[in-house]
């Protein structure tokens, strides 16, 4: 009797324990989530484009000015604020979902306060990436922001109406830049201002932001139609064309003259430290510039290796050097007229893919998916891309295809391996499973980190063979191309930005290694020029993906599959290579 009564007491107190540890854990956990969500949307306040982009219709009419001052202090006291509630927590005592939650956004916050001190905003855009492409993109009708209500024309009005005084601060903070010596180069500088000046015109209607009225809902009234029509007329006349202008005439007339003629960004102020600093963004690691650039030479000469077996199996009996020129200048390479049969190409390689990625893929995303031509305006610098999908699915994903000749659209520049990483398994898989997944904390669903999602989409141009692609060995030796162009980037990039190398003397080396045309590698050197450090995500990111793949065949045997591993790297959405590793780790233990 007195043993059931202590039995009874040692449980009643367990009990008791569990419960309060229980309470004190959902309690943790609803605390921890309600900082992720605070963040989510006081960030989609601060950033209202972004909002747009991820399908989030609240802030469509705001546009802030996000190179002035007060943004940026304002931005700063956003993410200290955040991080030191994040500290307030007990990793340990989290979930294991919510540690990689913690770690991601640990990071991430630190490395947003650490850009103040580089004053990027002194070089407010380039030739690659600004608010002045984007703002181009969202009113033309065809991009994120909607034009399907009253509202939504309403809203875009309310938004471009700021645009003006964006454009004001843009060019002080391009004067700033020429006082502290923070300048762009003159190379870059001359493309920037065509994209200024061919948006400037005289009547409003060939304006590409007239191109929502274009397309005005039969269903307005014809009171709301006349009031649009009037009030798009005004704005293109009156805030969004003599913005350009303005912009157009600073770059040229006082911008470009003072213009620096080096390549790269350690010529500037905290130039070497700016870079280390894109290079940890970047690649999501601690690998310095010059493991990068040694990394880089290795891969080229693999590939290179790779390229020769090509050479030799369709009997081209000259160096590798002048197989690239026979790539580049056989007329045969050259079979299209007309930009359609372009896109039909594409068209053709997704029919060949489909039934070959069940495979390899159990999940695959809900959202639709379209094949579209790049947009006029941008088309001449653009490079092919992928737009997201919206998460309400209201609107596909979108693979871009910049064709302004379609007779120098070059058969053998590697369409499969383009198609595998901008489409499909590649990006159109990854962020639409990511955007999908409900269950994650809303920050990591519309995260993105160059060496994961970069990363995965070069990984996927590897799985060409395995999808039923690359058996034309010109399809294959475009793959190469493709893979080694990577692999250049680790070198020219870090050569630019820390060994002096010239634009021309990289634009030399990476002819030299893949079959480019000048144009093609004048454009890709400008823009690593643009935005140093980006182009290492994708090669550092695709080598840790093989790599752990590697590791669980290797560990698991029959007990891998890869559909699953697929399954599970997309699942829980971008994040760094380290929290990455850390988690596929876990996944693969639990396997055995």
């Amino acid at each position: 009797m007195k043993i059931s009564i202590l039995v009874s007491i040692i449980m009643a107190t367990l009990i008791s324990c569990n419960s309060k540890k229980n309470e004190q854990s959902t309690t943790t956990d609803s605390g921890f989530a309600t900082v992720l969500d605070d963040y989510y949307e006081q960030r989609l306040k601060l950033f209202p484009v972004e909002a747009t982009q991820q399908g989030d219709s609240r802030y469509n009419d705001q546009l802030p000015n996000d190179i002035s001052q007060s943004f940026l202090a304002e931005s700063k006291v956003f993410y200290t604020s955040t991080l030191e509630k994040l500290k307030a927590f007990d990793r340990e005592k989290l979930s294991d979902e919510d540690k990689i939650s913690y770690d991601i956004l640990t990071r991430e916050l630190a490395l947003q306060l650490e850009q103040f001190q580089f004053h990027q905003e002194e070089i407010p855009f380039n030739q690659f990436t600004g608010l002045t492409l984007a703002f181009g993109q969202l009113g033309s009708g065809e991009g994120a922001q909607p034009f399907k209500t009253v509202k939504d024309y309403d809203d875009w009005l309310k938004r471009a109406s700021a645009f003006s005084v964006w454009g004001d601060s843009a060019i002080t903070g391009f004067r700033k830049g020429i006082a502290t010596g923070r300048v762009l180069p003159k190379s870059l500088v001359v493309k920037m201002i065509p994209q200024m000046t061919d948006l400037v015109v005289s009547d409003p209607t060939k304006s590409l932001f007239y191109g929502p009225i274009q397309k005005l809902p039969k269903t307005f009234s014809t009171a709301d139609k006349d009031r649009l029509i009037a009030s798009y007329k005004k704005a293109i006349n009156e805030q969004i064309v003599p913005t350009y202008r303005k912009l157009g005439a600073f770059l040229k007339d006082e911008y470009l003259p003072k213009a620096r003629t080096t390549s790269g960004i350690d010529i500037l102020p905290q130039g070497p430290e700016l870079y280390r600093y894109l290079v940890k963004v970047q690649t999501t690691t601690n690998d310095t510039p010059e493991e990068i650039s040694r990394i880089g030479l290795k891969e080229v000469a693999r590939i290179r290796g790779e390229m020769e077996k090509v050479k030799t199996q369709v009997g081209f009996t000259g160096t590798l050097d002048e197989f690239f020129t026979h790539l580049k200048t056989e007329k045969k390479f050259y079979p299209y007229k007309k930009p359609k049969e372009v896109l039909d190409a594409f068209q053709a390689i997704l029919a060949r893919l489909e039934p070959n990625l069940k495979k390899e893929f159990t999940n695959t995303p809900r959202s639709k998916f379209e094949i579209r031509q790049t947009e006029k305006f941008r088309e001449a610098s653009a490079s092919a891309e992928y737009n997201q999908a919206s998460a309400d699915g209201s609107r596909p994903g979108i693979f871009y295809v910049p064709i302004p000749d379609a007779t120098k659209f070059n058969f053998t520049s590697g369409m499969e391996s383009l198609f595998l990483h901008e489409a499909i398994p590649g990006h159109h898989y990854q962020t639409s499973l990511q955007q999908e997944n409900t269950s994650l904390p809303k920050f990591r669903r519309f995260a993105w980190y160059g060496a994961y999602g970069e990363g995965w989409a070069l990984y996927c141009e590897s799985l060409g063979k395995e999808l039923g692609l690359y058996t034309d060995p010109y399809q294959y030796m475009g793959a190469l191309g493709d893979e080694i162009h990577r692999a250049i980037r680790l070198v020219v990039d870090v050569g630019l930005h820390t060994k002096h190398m010239t634009r021309e003397q990289a634009i030399k080396y990476m002819m030299a290694n893949e079959p480019i045309a000048e144009q093609g590698a004048t454009a890709e050197i400008e823009r690593y020029m643009a935005i140093p450090g980006q182009a290492l995500s994708y090669k550092i990111g695709a080598l840790k993906i093989r790599g752990l793949r590697t590791k669980y065949e290797k560990q698991l045997g029959d007990k891998f599959s890869l559909a699953a591993f697929h399954d599970e790297f997309l699942k829980d959405g971008c994040m760094p290579l380290d929290v990455l590793e850390r988690k596929m780790d876990a996944w693969a233990a639990r396997q055995k």
